[in-house]
C-alpha cells in the first residue's frame, strides 16, 4: 500500500506500508513531515525522485526515525519533487514520473544472466579491472583447473577483492631499486612512525581506527539504562579515535551520496574499534594539488 503526504503542487513524501495505517499513526505522519495526507491512489504530475530500484539513504534515515515513533508498519519513504516538462536531474539516482500511483516501488528488472568470459585479458582491458597479468594468468589457470570458462561476476568480483585499495599490494609489495632490495614496505615506513614514537598512542594499525589517550572528561548520562531516570555527570579518562577516509573517486561521480559513503564508513569504523566507541565530532579536509602552471 502506497500512502501521498504534501502537495502535489511541489513536494509529495510516498510512504510504503505493509499495513493499513490509523488515524493516530496518519496524524504523526502529518507532524513529522510537516505535509497533510493526499487521500487520492494516484497523483498524475510530472515528478523526480529516486529510482525505484533503488532505496536512497535519506529513505532508511526516515523509516528508522518514523519506526522509532511507533509506527513499524514503514517500509519506505521517498521524497517527490514537482517538476516542469523540461527541468534536468540527476539520471545516475532519479527517474522521471509522470505520475505516482500504487506501483511506485514495484521492481520489473530481472537479474541479468551471467556471461562466460572467453578472453581475460580483453575483459580485463575493456571493463577496466585493472589486473596485472599475475592475476590474469591465476584466473586462466583456475578455469583450466575448474574445467568451464569464468563468469563475468566471478572476473569483476575478483577483481575488487583484490584491488589495491583492499589488499595494498604496492604499499605492502616488496620494492627493489638499483637491483637492491628495500628492507621496508612502503606500509612498514608509515608504521615506524609510531612504532619509534609511541606518544600517546594505545592502539594503531590493529583496527580500521587509532586511539589515543584523551584528557579527562565529564560525560553526562542517565543513571540507569534500562528505565527512565535523571541524568548525572561523571567523570571519566577518555580515549580519542583517529580516522581518515577518502572518497574522491564517488564524489567525483556523485557529491552528495559519494561524500556520504565516505562520512558512513568512518563512522561505521569508529564504532567497530576496540570494543566499540562514540563518534562525536568530524573534521572535513579538502586537499588540491598545486598545478605549477603560469596560467
Amino acid at each position: 500500500m502506497i500512502l501521498f503526504f504534501g502537495d502535489p503542487e511541489s513536494k509529495v513524501f510516498a510512504l510504503e506500508t505493509n499495513d493499513k495505517l490509523d488515524d493516530f499513526s496518519i496524524e504523526k505522519l502529518n507532524w513529522v513531515l510537516n505535509a497533510p495526507y493526499i487521500k487520492e491512489q494516484t497523483i498524475k504530475k510530472n515528478f523526480i525522485g529516486p529510482k525505484s530500484t533503488m532505496i536512497s539513504p535519506w529513505s532508511t534515515n526516515a523509516v528508522e526515525i518514523i519506526s522509532n515513533m511507533g509506527i513499524l508498519s514503514v517500509i519506505r519513504i521517498e521524497e517527490f519533487i514537482c517538476i516542469r516538462e523540461s527541468q534536468t536531474f540527476d539520471m545516475m539516482i532519479q527517474d522521471k514520473y509522470e505520475y505516482l500511483n500504487q506501483d511506485l516501488f514495484k521492481n520489473y528488472k530481472t537479474p541479468d544472466k551471467h556471461t562466460l568470459i572467453d578472453d581475460i585479458n580483453e575483459y580485463n582491458n575493456n571493463e577496466g579491472l585493472a589486473l596485472d597479468q599475475n592475476e590474469v594468468d591465476y584466473l586462466k589457470s583456475l578455469a583450466k583447473k575448474l574445467n568451464r570458462k569464468l563468469t563475468d561476476s566471478e572476473v569483476y568480483g575478483f577483481s575488487q577483492v583484490n584491488s589495491e585499495h583492499c589488499r595494498h599490494k604496492i604499499f605492502n609489495g616488496r620494492f627493489i631499486i638499483d637491483n637492491n632490495e628495500k628492507e621496508k614496505s612502503l606500509f612498514g615506513l608509515i608504521k615506524l612512525t609510531s612504532k619509534k614514537n609511541k606518544n600517546s598512542i594505545i592502539s594503531a594499525y590493529s583496527d580500521n581506527v587509532a586511539f589515543i589517550k584523551g584528557p579527562k572528561i565529564s560525560q553526562f548520562y542517565p543513571q540507569k539504562a534500562d528505565t527512565s531516570s535523571y541524568y548525572t555527570n561523571k567523570d571519566i579518562d577518555s580515549i580519542i579515535s583517529i580516522k581518515a577516509e577518502t572518497h574522491n573517486f564517488p564524489t567525483t561521480v556523485e557529491p552528495y551520496n559519494g561524500a556520504a559513503t565516505g562520512s558512513g564508513g568512518e563512522i561505521r569504523d569508529r564504532l567497530a574499534g576496540g570494543i566499540g566507541s562514540i563518534p562525536l565530532i568530524g573534521t572535513a579536509v579538502y586537499m588540491t594539488p598545486y598545478s605549477r602552471l603560469n596560467k
